[in-house]
């Protein structure tokens, strides 16, 4: 699969941890199952001729603010480190692409990213529903945590559905790894790992952070796709760099009761995003199928989109647009960053954003520190 991209390409019948960047479930499944590959065995965000610098954020765009912030706090602990009403703004109504666009926000600072959730005005009265596995679009973000702290207790007990069968995370393979995939209270899909770091080793990426008592961390971007081949060449293209995994999985009951799908079948492809904990994870469902999405997301509406942060964002917006990248408007400056949004070829929603300060604090060479 994938031979667009191949620069190097072997069969995955041995992997053993730590592994350089990520250990998710998902590798340590390929250690039982030659149904990996590699694309691109070393392949990072730091191949990239261009500035993008790595995920800066995730964004959600929530119905109810107050609620919504209220749980994430109560699961994860992190600091809120800015809230703000933004109205009466002609940069704001530019960068959404809206006339008298009103919104309220609170950003999140994780150990190595930040949470930003937003309730739009004219979002209040829209119906809430839960985000299906099998997607179409960004189906969920992940969220990391050493087994003994549980990241999936935090969540469940602060009132997250949980999606996955069972009383507990899903033990995909008894390598050191619980996973689990839960809702939040408007419906946003959200994924739970948990590490075992005596099973695993010394955490390789950040182990500090739990010294420090940081014992919960932010992970991927999930996009899930009804072509996974069209949407992992379309970032490769604009990113440029490769993917550096991809695999095929079905007939693993751990893998229906994780989904809480019966019988469930699934391409998924990696791209690493920072030499430590960040991936993009883009999922195409085989059985059931992921349905196609037709046409492209509003900026504002409920739910996820991301930013990735770049060097020079004026560059970035040129290089971008000659590739057909469709943005909403240029790049805007809104205090002490410039931001603009786009729609990948799925229709996913996208920003780039430059910090006016290089050494903001919340710049991702900072905020991976």
């Amino acid at each position: 699969m994938f031979n667009h991209l191949i620069n190097r390409r072997t069969s995955l019948s041995k992997f053993t941890f730590p592994m350089p960047i990520l250990a998710t479930a998902f590798s340590l499944l390929f250690a039982a199952q030659a149904i990996a590959f590699e694309i691109d065995v070393d392949a990072t965000i730091s191949d990239s001729d261009s500035t993008l610098m790595g995920v800066n954020h995730i964004a959600l765009s929530v119905r109810d603010l107050d609620a919504s912030l209220a749980f994430y706090q109560s699961a994860t602990g992190f600091e809120v480190v800015r809230r703000e009403v933004v109205r009466s703004s002609s940069a704001a109504d530019k960068l959404f692409g809206r006339e008298g666009v009103e919104y309220e926000v609170a950003v999140l600072e994780a150990p190595n990213m930040l949470l930003e959730l937003t309730e739009f005005s004219h979002n209040r009265n829209i119906p809430i529903s839960n985000m299906p596995v099998i997607g179409p679009g960004m189906t969920h973000t992940c969220f990391q945590s050493p087994s003994h702290i549980s990241g999936y207790d935090k969540f469940k007990n602060a009132g997250a559905e949980m999606v996955s069968r069972g009383d507990g995370p899903v033990d995909l393979l008894g390598q050191g790894v619980t996973y689990a995939y839960a809702y939040d209270p408007e419906g946003n899909m959200i994924e739970l790992e948990q590490l075992d770091f005596s099973n695993l080793g010394r955490d390789p990426r950040k182990p500090e952070w739990i010294e420090q008592g940081l014992d919960l961390w932010m992970t991927q971007v999930a996009l899930v796709t009804h072509d996974i081949e069209r949407l992992t060449e379309y970032y490769a293209k604009i990113m440029g760099f490769n993917a550096y995994r991809t695999a095929d999985i079905s007939g693993r009951p751990t893998f229906d009761d994780a989904t809480g799908i019966d019988d469930v079948s699934l391409r998924v492809v990696f791209f690493r995003m920072a030499e430590r904990s960040k991936s993009m994870e883009f999922w195409e469902y085989v059985s059931p199928e992921t349905p196609e999405f037709s046409g492209n997301r509003d900026s504002t509406a409920l739910g996820y989109t991301y930013s990735l942060e770049v060097g020079n964002i004026q560059a970035e917006y040129a290089r971008l647009t000659d590739l057909g990248v469709q943005f909403v408007s240029e790049p805007v400056l809104m205090g002490n960053y410039w931001q603009v949004h786009a729609n990948d070829i799925d229709g996913n929603v996208f920003a780039l954003r430059q910090w006016v300060d290089s050494n903001s604090p919340w710049s991702v060479p900072n905020l991976e520190q």
